[in-house]
C-alpha cells in the first residue's frame, strides 16, 4: 500500500542557532568599529605614551604576555610596558603586588589611569578579544577554575575591561596587604572574579557591553 504523501515521513529540521550568530556577528561588527575609531582618535595620545615609555626606562615600548582566550586558545595580549624589562617578581608571581619595584615612573601614571591597556585595542581589531568580557588570565591561573566554570567563561572572547575589573580597579594595593598575595588570588579574588565572568556570560548583550564600557570611563576618570 502505498503511503499518502501527507504520511510520509519529512526530514526533520536542525536546529537553528541564528539569533545567537547575530548577536555575535553584531558584537564583532561593534568591537571593530569601535576599536578602529578609538586608535584612530587616540593615536596622538598613544604616540606619545609610547614615546614616554621608551625615554623612561630601558626595554621595548610594548609589554607581551601569553593569555587563554576564546576556547582556550592562547595568545599574545599587548600593554603599554610598565615594568623594567622581568616579567616575573622575585617569587615567580605573575601578578602585581602594591608598590611593585619593578613598576616604572612611566608606569605608575599609566596604570593608575589604565592608560596601559590601550594597546589591547588592537588584539580588539585581532578578533582575539573584545571591548568588554572576561578579562583573560595567564594559563597558570585558568589551571584554577574548575571545569564547568572554565568551558561556560571561555566561551566567549575576553575583554579589556568588564564588571569584575571595575570592582577590582585596586587589585594590586588589595594584594599589596595580603600575606600571602598569590593566595589571596586564587582563593579570594579569582573566585570572585570568576562569578562575575559567568554572569556576563548568561547576560550579554549589546546595552550590556555599553553600560559597562561608560561606568569603566567613569571610574577611570574618577
Amino acid at each position: 500500500m502505498t503511503a499518502r504523501p501527507d504520511q510520509r515521513r519529512r526530514p526533520q529540521r536542525r536546529p537553528q542557532h541564528r539569533p545567537q550568530h547575530n548577536a555575535h556577528a553584531a558584537k564583532r561588527l561593534f568591537d571593530v568599529i569601535a576599536a578602529g575609531a578609538g586608535l584612530l582618535l587616540l593615536a596622538p595620545l598613544l604616540l606619545v605614551l609610547a614615546l614616554w615609555v621608551r625615554l623612561d626606562s630601558p626595554g621595548p615600548v610594548l609589554f607581551r604576555q601569553q593569555r587563554v582566550g576564546r576556547h582556550g586558545v592562547l595568545f599574545d595580549i599587548l600593554k603599554f610596558r610598565t615594568m623594567v624589562a622581568r616579567p616575573y617578581d622575585d617569587n615567580g608571581r605573575q601578578i602585581t603586588v602594591g608598590r611593585d619595584p619593578r613598576i616604572t615612573r612611566a608606569g605608575h601614571f599609566l596604570r593608575s589611569r589604565k592608560l596601559d591597556e590601550l594597546p589591547q585595542l588592537i588584539n580588539v581589531l585581532q578578533g582575539t578579544m573584545s571591548l568588554v568580557g572576561p578579562r583573560p588570565e595567564v594559563p597558570r591561573y585558568v589551571d584554577c577554575y574548575p571545569p564547568a566554570v572554565r568551558a561556560d567563561v571561555l566561551s566567549v572572547a575576553p575583554g579589556i575591561t568588564d564588571l569584575a575589573s571595575i570592582l577590582y580597579k585596586e587589585e594590586s594595593e588589595i594584594l599589596g596587604r595580603a600575606a600571602d598575595p598569590e593566595r589571596a588570588y586564587v582563593e579570594t579574588i579569582l573566585p570572585v572574579k570568576l562569578a562575575y565572568y559567568q554572569r556576563y556570560v548568561r547576560e550579554q548583550s549589546f546595552w550590556l557591553d555599553l553600560r559597562i564600557i561608560f561606568r569603566t570611563l567613569a571610574a577611570v576618570l574618577r
